[in-house]
């Protein structure tokens, strides 16, 4: 009997001994666990940093590429389409313009140094299959001709004065004059020239050239960022850039709008507004070039002088994002890309978007500001 007894009590001392180990066991893996969750919740809060780089990474769509103008996506099937140049009058009566909103790249430069030097743009289009109307069309001068070389682009003008014969007559300077849709506007004829739809497919038509990039294509005129990763300058204030003591006659200005990221255009004191959309003309980019002027004659027919070749040099400045920074500029051809460069000798990196280039002669250089 004593010895059955004890056997028992030997049996509930192991089964407590048993249930107090496992219940110790258990009370241990418990005290572990929260150390296990502390761990696991670090690596999914490290996660994100991954996520993060992913959405910076930007999907190009299917059947679109990175424009070599803009950086911006396009259609695929325009890939190998070479640019227009147009020739678009700046005077006052030549208002509004129409097109120059859904352009690449827009030059300003001075046209005469008569009329306190009256600018001209020329519109750089690589979509010109897309063009409802462009202009009005204006007469063209040897630098637009050597501009448009840089693009492989066909430039679009009505005429110009004699000194453009030489150039025009080289080989790179296909073009086409004095074809394009007369619109009646209730202007003198001279305002009345635009490009239209259908204009350009049927100049190709009727020309020798080819609508593709050719022997004279030097590959893209600009290296560009993604919109996702753009570049942000450290440079000086640039919020307002008056030019017009080189522009006088426009009065050119450009306003940074910081809420859209741009530089928006203004001349003759307003903001240009397209005569179709009435959208205010707005640029990304803004490149400000120092080039020398050479009149030609009394009338005031001039061309920048020193821009290709063993003089082909000068300084220029580069503003994105309410920020400007110093650059130099190098054209060794005549019809060769005008590369630019970072003070560190970096060539220059534009973001994705459309581009303003100023060419402000050398001797107005010093009076544009800066805000």
């Amino acid at each position: 009997m004593k010895k059955n007894l004890l056997l028992a009590l030997i049996g509930v001392s192991a089964c407590l001994a048993l249930t107090a180990c496992g219940k110790k066991e258990k009370e241990a893996a418990e005290a572990v666990k929260p150390e296990i969750i502390a761990i696991e919740e670090k690596t999914e809060e490290e996660a994100p940093s991954e996520e993060v780089e992913e959405e910076a990474t930007e999907e190009l769509p299917e059947g679109m590429y990175y424009s070599e103008l803009t950086g911006l996506p396009i259609s695929l099937d325009i890939e190998k389409q070479k640019p227009i140049a147009a020739m678009v009058d700046n005077e006052s009566s030549a208002l509004p313009h129409y097109g120059l909103n859904t352009a690449d790249i827009i030059y300003e430069m001075v046209n005469s140094t008569a009329n306190d030097r009256v600018t001209r743009l020329m519109v750089i289009y690589k979509d010109w299959g897309n063009i409802e109307q462009l202009g009005s069309i204006r007469s063209i001068r040897p630098t637009n001709i050597w501009v448009a070389g840089e693009y492989n682009a066909v430039a679009c003008h009505d005429g110009g004065p004699f000194y453009i014969d030489a150039y025009l007559a080289h080989d790179y300077a296909q073009h086409f004059s004095g074809i394009f849709s007369r619109v009646n506007n209730g202007k003198a004829r001279e305002f009345t020239e635009y490009i239209v739809k259908g204009d350009l497919e049927k100049a190709f038509a009727d020309s020798s050239y080819s609508t593709e990039y050719d022997q004279y294509y030097e590959g893209p005129h600009f290296q560009f960022t993604t919109q996702g990763n753009p570049i942000e300058l450290e440079g000086d204030e640039a919020t307002k850039l008056d030019l017009t003591a080189a522009f006088k006659h426009n009065k050119s200005q450009l306003k940074y709008n910081a809420d859209k990221n741009v530089y928006e255009y203004y001349e003759y004191g307003s903001a240009h507004v397209d005569g179709e959309t009435n959208e205010v003309l707005a640029f990304t980019n803004v490149i400000l070039q120092k080039a020398d002027i050479l009149q030609l004659d009394k009338n005031g027919y001039m061309a920048y002088d020193n821009f290709f070749g063993d003089k082909g040099k000068g300084e220029g400045l580069y503003i994105y994002g309410g920020k400007s920074t110093k650059i130099t500029w190098e054209k060794k051809t005549e019809n060769g890309i005008t590369h630019y460069y970072l003070e560190n000798g970096d060539e220059l990196t534009l973001n994705a978007g459309m581009t303003y280039i100023g060419l402000i002669p050398s001797d107005y250089w010093d009076e544009i500001t800066l805000k």
